[in-house]
């Protein structure tokens, strides 16, 4: 074809997959296949229409007129290329993308998101595989070549990180059709968040981030630059390269709406899935999870945090194939760090303008088109405009941000305006204190550039929306910012959402959320400060979040208790802020009542050591006097309840007997049912039974008195686990099932799951492996249902346990090895205990009776270093029952010494030893 498709094209791309090994073992060989393979397809290209505009290596990019004969070219280069005898360097297998969209032609190069998408199908795919768009599908469906069809492989995310898109193979009976799972963003484990638009130019940039990360010596990597140079963006697009790289996955830890740095563990683990339990710290808990690991994590915004990067130094220290790039306007200044300076984005000397062409070839102008086109579809750089263009770009220092935001004017006014305005706001000084870098200054100014362009209206409920902290939604922008209705909160949000002040994201249940960027958020901020109504909104803003802690504090124990679980969590950096506030200004009152309305999301999602310093804080800021006593009393079951929780049961208990007294005092029976029953469970893990008895007795009668269903299951729970624990099985049993009885008529599904699990550990001291095994199935589905992983690893032990009473010992080995990995990750030492006798138990049925009584030592030691007491298992007589076995087999002197020599164990080293002596038997 002698010129270039313009208009609508659609691009074939080419590439042979593991083209590298093969040169490395045949490179005589392989030079003359390559050129075979070259010859083929430009022959069949060109004999379809198409033209060949770029060669990289061995990868071909092509364009059609249209989309079937892209797809005819496809099928034939596969066909001939499989026919073809290779000799020495064996088939080459080459994958093939397709997809159709409106590209810039310049210089018979093509330009734009559709060459950027092809290219990311490709590399999605294998050796022999045909991929199409959405796009292109859509244009062939109708006119598909005879014994052809398309397998529909569902939405997919690119590694683009742009929207998913809609995938299909195509299917020719002569060819290949069985293939791995793609390689798209779910081939591995992460959370990278998919972006609004895709990513421009920084192709270089991108490649020399991900060339560094792959290096051995390298452990952690900092992308260095003022606010607004999209070190963000690079950062997510580099991980997603890297994807396949890291086996245990990718994950992205959002820093801007942190700004404690003892929270930066917090902020870390929550990713992860990693909590807190017993006296383990939460720093050592992700060490243990991460240890092993072949990880990356990605640490946006860290500037404000640097105090808080000493974790980070102790985890790639502790962790050998844990790697960490981190985005800061400050290096971290870790052992070991390297440092990326992100450089603006490439510009044109506005003094020397090269032709329009070749113009739009600079990174920042491709950008600012780009961007200007999603606002005014018609936008095109032309002779008239271009000066303009590069002058803006050129102004702006090359930083995206503040190009996107100048773009998104493109709507209101023409590059030409646009730049007289600009000329009047962006003066070097003006933007910022002399002491910021210049580049900042200039950023500065672009944003106040942007906000004079506002109505007032807008203005007041931009500066309003600075109150929040990791997100908004609608409902609360309204109920705190807009009142009365003066503003029109609605239209708004909506635009300042047009004009890149706002970034909508999608929360629990599909529900809008608002974010901002955090150099826009900084100085909406600061407008707010300015506007004299700051104290206002922040009151209103603790106010509304306490009014939903409060309601989501009954909601949490109900049958709903799951997607407000996901609400809280969405929500949990507005709560901090509010918490702060309150804190601050010394509104005790406020501050009490919100850390004891949150305590309990705080224990079930694992918060631990945060909730109990906020409660702690909130504690100590109480002025007696001025707040009422069962106010403070609910501040003090909470936080004893989480001190007992991290194994400190004498403090614990302290806070709960006040807790106690207090409520006594004031008559509040239903608070005091609670705080009784945490006293119970302290009792019970300090392994007074009789004593803990009697407090969940009193703590019965006081919710039977309040009419509290879900407080009533819970204390005929505990006292189930009393009377099982004390060998009272049948009691045990008839309290569990009553338990059970009302849990399922209240609909709470965690609840359920507990009493299920309890009532299955019974059945299996009875030996009735059938009806326990109908307790835990049902009790997994439902735990997988919540996503509930500390009861998805109970169910899949005790499930472990009757395919062992069965004699299913490979059955028994894979449950019980992923339970142990889950437990050991999510750091419970209770339920990982009882793992690793079972997994002793396995390995003693295998005829391994020293590595057995290894592992029963390294239990027990993991088991009294964490002070659990035995005395509170209802599996207890079970264990009891093994070891006596077990230690008549081997005798007792080999047996107390094996058992010596699992005690020495670490817990790491327990969990290590368990897996690999089971593998090993297994």
């Amino acid at each position: 074809m002698s010129s270039p498709p313009t208009g609508t094209v659609t691009f074939l791309f080419t590439d042979i997959e593991g083209s590298t090994r093969m040169w490395e073992r045949s490179p005589q060989a392989m030079q003359g296949a390559l050129a075979r393979h070259d010859e083929i397809l430009r022959d069949v290209i060109e004999e379809r229409g198409g033209y060949v505009f770029k060669t990289v290596g061995d990868a071909f990019c092509c364009a059609f007129p249209t989309a079937p004969e892209a797809l005819e070219a496809a099928l034939k280069t596969q066909r001939t290329l499989f026919a073809e005898e290779w000799g020495e360097t064996g088939s080459l297998r080459v994958r093939m993308a397709l997809h159709t969209g409106a590209a810039e032609e310049r210089g018979g190069d093509y330009f734009g998101p559709p060459v950027n998408r092809v290219a990311r199908l490709l590399s999605a795919g294998h050796g022999g595989q045909v991929l199409l768009s959405l796009a292109t599908q859509e244009l062939v469906r109708d006119e598909l070549p005879q014994g052809t069809e398309l397998r529909d492989l569902g939405e997919r995310r690119l590694k683009d990180l742009f929207r998913p898109e809609h995938v299909f193979q195509v299917i020719a009976a002569d060819l290949p059709s069985s293939f791995p799972p793609l390689k798209t963003l779910e081939a591995r484990l992460n959370n990278l968040p998919s972006q609004p638009t895709p990513l421009v130019g920084r192709e270089r940039e991108v490649g020399e981030i991900a060339e560094r990360l792959r290096s051995e010596e390298l452990r952690l990597l900092t992308l260095t630059g003022p606010g607004g140079t999209g070190k963000t963006r690079l950062a997510l697009q580099a991980a997603a390269d890297l994807l396949e790289k890291f086996e245990d996955g990718v994950f992205f830890v959002a820093l801007a709406t942190v700004t404690d740095p003892a929270l930066v563990a917090s902020a870390i683990s929550q990713p992860l899935g990693v909590k807190e339990s017993g006296d383990q710290l939460l720093e050592e808990s992700l060490k243990s999870y991460l240890r092993e690991k072949h990880l990356l994590l990605v640490l946006d915004n860290f500037e404000q945090v640097l105090e808080g990067a000493p974790v980070v130094g102790e985890l790639v220290a502790a962790c050998p194939k844990l790697k960490v790039l981190a985005t800061s306007r400050i290096p971290l200044r870790l052992y070991g760090e390297q440092e990326y300076s992100v450089p603006p984005l490439a510009l044109p000397d506005p003094r020397v303008l090269p032709p329009v062409k070749v113009l739009t070839q600079y990174e920042a102008v491709r950008l600012f088109v780009e961007r200007a086109r999603a606002v005014k579809a018609d936008f095109e750089v032309t002779n008239e405009n271009a000066p303009a263009v590069a002058e803006i770009c050129a102004r702006l220092d090359g930083l995206p941000l503040a190009i996107e935001l100048a773009a998104a004017r493109v709507r209101l006014l023409s590059p030409q305006a646009m730049l007289t305005r600009l000329g009047n706001r962006l003066k070097l000084l003006k933007g910022g204190p002399r002491d910021l870098p210049t580049r900042q200054q200039t950023l500065r100014g672009t944003i106040d550039w942007s906000y004079e362009l506002l109505e007032e209206e807008e203005k007041t409920l931009f500066g309003r929306l600075s109150v929040f902290s990791g997100g908004r939604t609608l409902e609360a922008i309204e109920e705190i910012c807009d009142p009365e209705g003066e503003l029109d909160a609605l239209e708004g949000v909506e635009s300042l959402l047009e004009k890149s002040l706002l970034r909508r994201e999608e929360g629990p249940n599909g529900e809008s959320r608002f974010v901002m960027l955090e150099t826009v958020h900084e100085y909406a901020r600061e407008k707010l400060e300015e506007s004299g109504e700051a104290e206002e909104i922040k009151r209103a803003h603790a106010e509304f979040f306490l009014a939903l802690a409060e309601e989501a504090e009954l909601e949490l124990k109900g049958q709903d208790q799951l997607e407000w679980l996901e609400r809280i969590e969405a929500e949990h950096d507005n709560f901090r802020a509010a918490l702060s506030w309150s804190l601050e200004r010394g509104d005790a009152e406020l501050g009490l009542r919100l850390g004891g309305s949150l305590w309990w999301f705080w224990l079930v999602r694992g918060h631990l050591s945060e909730g109990r310093r906020w409660l702690e804080e909130a504690l100590a800021k109480d002025v007696r006097a001025a707040v009422p006593k069962p106010v403070r009393a609910r501040v003090l079951t909470g936080a004893g309840r989480l001190l007992v929780e991290q194994g400190d049961c004498e403090a614990g208990t302290t806070l709960l007997e006040e807790s106690m007294a207090a409520f006594r005092q004031v008559r509040h029976n239903q608070a005091l049912a609670e705080a009784v029953d945490n006293l119970g469970i302290a009792r019970a893990y300090q392994g007074d039974l009789e004593r803990a008895n009697a407090l969940f007795e009193e703590s019965l009668e006081l919710y039977r008195e309040a009419g509290d269903g879900w407080g009533i299951a819970e204390i005929l729970n505990n006292l189930g686990l009393i009377a099982g624990a004390q060998g009272q099985i049948d009691g045990a049993r008839v309290l569990l099932e009553e338990s059970l009885k009302v849990r399922r008529e209240l609909g709470d599904k965690r609840g359920i799951v507990m009493s299920l699990i309890n009532l299955a550990e019974l059945a299996l001291n009875r030996d009735d492996h059938a009806r326990a095994r109908v307790f835990l199935e049902e009790a997994l589905t439902l735990a997988q249902e919540l996503g509930d992983k500390g009861y998805i690893a109970s169910s899949l032990m005790n499930l472990g346990e009757v395919a062992l009473d069965q004699g299913d010992l490979q059955q028994a080995a894979a449950l019980l090895e992923e339970s142990v990995r889950s437990q050991q990750e999510l750091g419970d030492k209770w339920y990982l205990y009882s793992s690793l006798m079972h997994l002793a138990r396995v390995v003693e049925a295998r005829g391994k009776s020293v590595c057995a009584a290894r592992l029963v030592g390294a239990a027990e030691g993991m088991r009294e270093a964490a002070g659990i007491n035995l005395g509170s298992f209802i599996d207890y007589p079970r264990f009891e029952r093994f070891w006596a076995a077990a230690r008549s087999r081997l005798g007792e002197e080999a047996w107390e010494e094996a058992l010596a020599e699992g005690r020495a164990m670490t817990l790491e080293e327990a969990v290590s030893y368990a897996l690999e002596e089971e593998e090993a038997g297994g």
